[in-house]
């Protein structure tokens, strides 16, 4: 660490008040995205955090290479086969971005095309074409007529999610002169080819508008379908599987409404399947003669039912609520229909035979896994494919028989530089929360690791909106372990592990048990032996930024040092502002604190920002994106600021990049670049360089 002084961010006093109470904030002009001297201060803030971590220049370039070493650049992915075509995408060495290509099937071809020249190969989309000369680039939709004729497109420039749509002719290569700007994931075409729906976004960057449009016609001329004029709901379209119907859906965190299109007769009015009920959540997948509803109606880890595509109405049972075990979702194809499912904190998939009884799970060998579909396009078929991983297995995709229930492996992620699974050992333990709670926790680490207090070791946690952090493969994760890194996940309360109720007991006025878990769970690391509180550094994500930042202030003697990237660190502040995106989608995860005392009280007291004091804090990373439009910059260039301010004996880095968005760069290059300066972080703080 350089001994030059960090930069300092001067005050300027800016006073809210809500429910009586009087906050005053001195770093709110960092708000201020046009601001030049906000701009400045990030610039010197990367400036001093390049100086801080320049010793570790080679240890970053070292990592660089390990990862590069272990991929395979030049790749294919499995191609899947839709109507007369095999579709993948494939990356060459030394280019960022993916390629998206198709073959023609050739007469009586069924296994997908793995190996060699790909004869009458088309490249219908170069993701490198597209981002030349730019510092950004995301592809947003990528959806092809039913015809196999069109390719309507969507890319994004700057990192801001607000996306520009095209549509080019898959038959000439020609760049259609439709253009939609401003719009957002999703579009569905009509089955004909002759129309495609999309979506655009609010000020506050909300889904709220589906549109038609007519191939070959102008913006507008472009009909409005379906507007949302509940800011708590977001919109989204696509289409079946059957390519039967055009479903468009309105859900916010709580609440969902489906309507539903004949994709022959795009110009029809959408159909209500059911009306919105607050807190009832449900998703409709076509089959046949009938409507398969997922829903949490009386049901809180939710059930299975249909109802009839000729009059939408009763709900017909198929698969009843069983506590325990939270149906996830469900894929209907022309035979069979698979339930996405976990149970006991692992995930799982359910085949039903056409609707009837005759269902049975799917049964892999490991301890702990993920599992899932993957892809699966066709609608008339009897197989399916599935995504398999583990934290020692490298993602393996099989294809599934529904019928025989043989598992063909059609490829396993390559790792090379001799890869082997049995150097490694995966692990579930378990913490006890402080109201008794147990919580798991999942654990990799180089085989025949001594449990002496000794071990260096990173805990990766999230926490919020239901969303599980599934145990995984990751190749750059391996310049961790084999430098003696334990690895670590905190399966803790507000995501999905365990079913709806564990999501319930994270969030809201329960919010802080997803921190009080994670504490637990670094707790337990120490008790066992895996690590010690000097070895041991958190990290975290967006939502999982707000766990770093509150467990900084609850328990910083537990930590080493702290990761947290594009991190929900002053969340009190945007919640309370409704222009900000997302604020008004959000009150039903965090609560709304402009209408409650009592929300805004509990928020005011765990948000990271409101909370600094003079305490001995681990040493902090925190990264972000300038034109991150989900969890704004500023919040964790004030909390950087706000550290330095009242506990400046303490270690801050922030990181900020100038030009990307919440997932940050965008092209693999520079994403494990990214990575390997956050790793060489870890192992500096470790002391495992």
């Amino acid at each position: 660490m350089t001994n030059e002084a960090p930069p300092t961010a001067h005050k300027s006093p800016t006073e809210r008040t809500f429910h009586g109470d009087t906050v005053t904030d001195e770093f709110a002009w960092l708000m201020d995205k046009e601001d030049p001297a906000t701009l400045a201060y990030l610039k010197a803030e990367n400036a001093w955090t390049e100086r801080a971590t320049a010793h570790l220049d080679d240890l970053r370039q070292r990592i660089f290479q390990e990862i590069r070493s272990r991929t395979q650049e030049t790749d294919l992915s499995v191609p899947s086969r839709k109507g007369d075509f095999w579709y993948y995408t494939r990356t060459v060495e030394g280019k960022q971005y993916g390629i998206h290509c198709r073959v023609p099937v050739r007469p009586g071809e069924v296994d997908p095309p793995m190996s060699g020249e790909k004869p009458g190969e088309e490249i219908l989309l170069d993701g490198n074409e597209l981002a030349a000369g730019r510092e950004f680039f995301a592809l947003g939709t990528f959806d092809v007529s039913p015809d196999g004729n069109l390719l309507a497109y969507s890319t994004d420039f700057a990192g801001d999610e607000r996306f520009t749509l095209k549509i080019k002719d898959l038959r000439t290569g020609e760049v259609l002169p439709d253009e939609v700007t401003d719009a957002f994931y999703g579009s569905a075409w009509s089955a004909d080819g002759s129309v495609l729906f999309y979506i655009t976004v609010d000020e506050a960057w909300r889904p709220h508008r589906v549109w038609r449009h007519a191939v070959g016609s102008g913006k507008d001329q472009d009909t409005l379908v379906y507007e949302e004029a509940d800011e708590r709901f977001w919109v989204g379209v696509d289409l079946s599987r059957s390519e039967k119907f055009i479903v468009i859906d309105a859900q916010s965190k709580i609440t969902s409404e489906v309507r539903v299109i004949p994709s022959d007769r795009p110009t029809a009015e959408p159909a209500l399947i059911a009306e919105r009920v607050q807190g009832v959540e449900y998703s409709v997948e076509h089959h046949g003669h009938r409507f398969l509803i997922l829903h949490n109606r009386d049901a809180e880890d939710f059930a299975l039912s249909c109802t009839s595509v000729d009059n939408p109405g009763e709900w017909v049972e198929l698969i009843p609520h069983q506590p325990g075990t939270r149906l996830e979702s469900v894929d209907a194809f022309a035979r069979h229909v698979v339930v996405s499912l976990r149970r006991d904190g692992l995930t799982g998939l359910r085949v039903m035979t056409d609707g009837s009884t005759d269902a049975y799970d799917m049964t892999f060998p490991e301890p702990i896994y993920s599992v899932g579909l993957a892809g699966n396009p066709e609608y008339e078929t009897g197989s399916i494919r599935i995504s398999y991983t583990s934290l020692v297995t490298p993602e393996s995709v099989y294809d599934v028989d529904l019928v025989t229930r043989a598992m063909t492996l059609r490829k396993q992620k390559p790792v090379l530089g001799g890869y082997d699974p049995a150097d490694y050992e995966q692990f579930r333990e378990w913490a006890t929360a402080p109201d008794g709670t147990r919580v798991p926790i999942s654990i990799v680490a180089r085989k025949n690791t001594k449990r002496d207090g000794d071990n260096p070791a990173l805990l990766y946690g999230y926490g919020s909106y239901e969303h599980s952090i599934d145990p995984y493969f990751s190749i750059a994760r391996l310049s961790l372990l084999d430098r003696g890194v334990v690895f670590a996940i905190a399966h803790v309360r507000g995501g999905g592990e365990l079913g709806r109720g564990w999501y319930e007991n994270g969030k809201m006025l329960a919010k802080k048990n997803t921190f009080t878990d994670f504490v637990a769970c670094a707790e337990a690391l120490v008790r066992a032996r895996w690590t010690s509180s000097s070895r041991l550094v958190a990290r975290g994500g967006s939502a999982g930024g707000l766990l770093m930042g509150a467990v900084a202030n609850l328990a910083p003697e537990a930590f080493a040092g702290i990761v947290a990237e594009v991190p929900f660190v002053d969340p009190l502040t945007s919640i309370l502002d409704p222009s900000l995106p997302l604020t008004v989608t959000e009150w039903e995860e965090w609560g709304n604190p402009l209408e409650s005392a009592e929300v805004y009280a509990y928020m005011k007291s765990y948000s990271p920002y409101e909370n600094v004091a003079k305490l001995a804090y681990p040493k902090i990373l925190a990264v972000t994106s300038l034109n991150d439009t989900r969890v704004l910059y500023h919040e964790p260039t004030k909390w950087v600021a706000r550290l330095r301010s009242v506990a400046p004996d303490g270690e801050y880095l922030l990181k900020t990049e100038m030009g990307a968005g919440h997932g940050g760069p965008s092209g693999r290059y520079d994403a494990w670049k990214e990575e390997a300066f956050v790793l060489s972080w870890i192992l500096d703080v470790v002391k495992a360089v």
